[in-house]
């Protein structure tokens, strides 16, 4: 029977192949690659000895990872622990697209989001309102300014129209490198909890091979419409959680997060 430290490695480097693909095409070489990985391989350490209660020492971290203990000992300085424990930023312009999509005040009678006009008043149901039913913090103006330029929404005669079912920024490269970082960390997450046995995420794809470009091209579009409906359950049901818990006595307790997800990929076969 083979180890399942092998087994573990080639299942990994075949996940490992497109994301090296993104580092070799965005000028990230082997040799930098390696030198920041010390870091995660240390961080992941620290949480396994902090799962199993066992003492968090150079050398345990050592023994673990297979980091050396000179390495170890300059990556968990503690400014570089408090880093590591820095919660991600928010992402306004998501949330509000996400409250656009699912609140009913923004909906029109089809439950599709709707032209938004502004307000200086933030009147019900406007675009201020919108965005100060996010945040408080930044100005409507400016928000819609950092959405245009995102490619999210456009500004027409009739309103302010949300472009595509959700928020995807073609034109902002990192905030595009931060969701896929988001989306891919969370799906790993749910995968390697599955397989260790740890938990029972919903965690399920749909596969078929021996088909033409054009049937891939209609299970494409296929899936694009089963997305919708999915977004639509699930966001709706996200929304409702988080308002009412947002009010409940038990407000104290948001302390977790949920991700739903759902992906299409098509190419030829090898």
């Amino acid at each position: 029977m083979r180890a399942k430290a092998n087994i573990v490695l080639e299942q990994v480097l075949r996940v490992m192949r497109p994301l090296v693909r993104l580092l070799i095409r965005n000028g990230v070489p082997y040799q930098a690659f390696a030198s920041a990985l010390k870091h995660v391989f240390v961080e992941a350490a620290h949480a396994e000895l902090a799962d199993r209660s066992m003492a968090k020492t150079d050398s345990a971290v050592t023994l673990l990872s297979g980091v050396h203990r000179r390495d170890v000992r300059n990556l968990s300085r503690p400014a570089s622990s408090r880093k590591a424990q820095e919660a991600p930023p928010r992402s306004l312009p998501a949330e509000v697209i996400a409250r656009w999509m699912s609140d009913p005040a923004f909906l029109d009678a089809a439950h599709a989001p709707r032209a938004l006009g502004r307000s200086s008043e933030a009147a019900a149901g406007s675009f201020d309102a919108l965005v100060g039913s996010v945040s408080s913090d930044v100005r409507p103006r400016a928000m819609l300014d950092e959405l245009i330029r995102l490619g999210a929404v456009s500004e027409e005669a009739d309103g302010i129209r949300l472009l595509g079912t959700g928020f995807a920024p073609r034109q902002d490269f990192e905030e595009m490198s931060r969701l896929l970082a988001d989306n891919l960390g969370d799906h790993a997450a749910a995968a390697v909890a599955n397989l260790q046995g740890e938990r029972n995420f919903l965690e399920q794809s749909v596969f078929v091979d021996e088909i033409t470009e054009q049937s891939a091209a209609r299970l494409q579009k296929v899936s694009v419409q089963a997305w919708k409906q999915a977004f639509k359950i699930v966001m709706d049901e996200a929304q409702t959680r988080f308002d009412e818990d947002a009010v409940s006595a038990d407000a104290g307790k948001r302390r977790h997060r949920a991700r739903f997800g759902v992906y299409f990929y098509t190419d030829r076969e090898d």
